[in-house]
């Protein structure tokens, strides 16, 4: 298995096989909160135009997403696993997610096999997908922030993945610490609580607590359908 670490929106244009797209700060952290929560249907677009488009068309429809950290207007939820699980209205619910990088990266990814999502909280699971899958490329795509610069929590998580393919010893045990003033600041800002707050960048680094994988299945150019793969 040929396991290759790639970064950000260059890194999801080039990477083959079976690629985890990650973004954990918190497109996918958010898609599986969603899934937690209930939700029937998560589609995911890389433009604000698409999501607009796909709600004009099915008003019932839920918008989720984010562009520079902050609620989009017409946008019923911003991108945060803490206001998702506050919600009362998405069970059983069909969601559109567009975010500024996971998402993103996700419709770049046009070369790769196979398509899932990487995030802290199902990173374990990701693990076990593939080494059950057992792929002869492996591309893990840390995708930053807004696809433009590096995150070291989407490289941290890039690891991480890494060294439970090769079963290897890696330190979570300060995961926080490592974080909270080196990607983390933004989450405990008092002027951006409404839509960064903090218990984000705790829900964010619950790691290993889902025992499931989303992938990513294409239905047209910018737009994909996930599917919840049960461990």
């Amino acid at each position: 298995m040929d396991i290759k670490i790639l970064n950000l929106l260059e890194g999801a244009k080039h990477a083959e096989g079976l690629t985890v797209i990650i973004d954990v700060f918190r497109a996918f952290s958010v898609e599986c909160y969603l899934y937690q929560q209930g939700v029937k249907n998560i589609y995911t677009v890389g433009t604000i135009r698409k999501a607009q488009q796909l709600k004009l068309e099915h008003p019932e429809y839920i918008l989720v997403g984010e562009r520079d950290g902050l609620l989009l207007d017409g946008f019923e939820y911003g991108n945060s696993p803490y206001f998702i699980n506050e919600a009362n209205n998405i069970k059983g619910s069909t969601v559109v997610h567009t975010t500024s990088a996971g998402t993103r990266g996700i419709v770049n990814a046009k070369n790769a096999t196979e398509i899932i999502t990487g995030s802290f909280v199902n990173a374990k699971a990701i693990a076990t997908y593939i080494l059950r899958e057992q792929p002869d490329k492996v591309s893990l795509v840390a995708m930053g922030n807004g696809g433009s610069y590096e995150a070291k929590e989407d490289v941290l998580c890039a690891n991480y993945i890494k060294s439970l393919l090769l079963n290897e010893e890696f330190d979570l045990s300060n995961l926080k610490d490592k974080l909270l003033n080196n990607g983390g600041e933004r989450f405990h800002q008092v002027d951006t609580q409404d839509s960064q707050p903090e218990e984000d960048f705790h829900l964010c680094l619950e790691y290993d607590k889902f025992d499931f994988v989303i992938r990513a299945d294409k239905v047209d150019d910018d737009m994909y359908k996930m599917i919840l793969i049960n461990q």
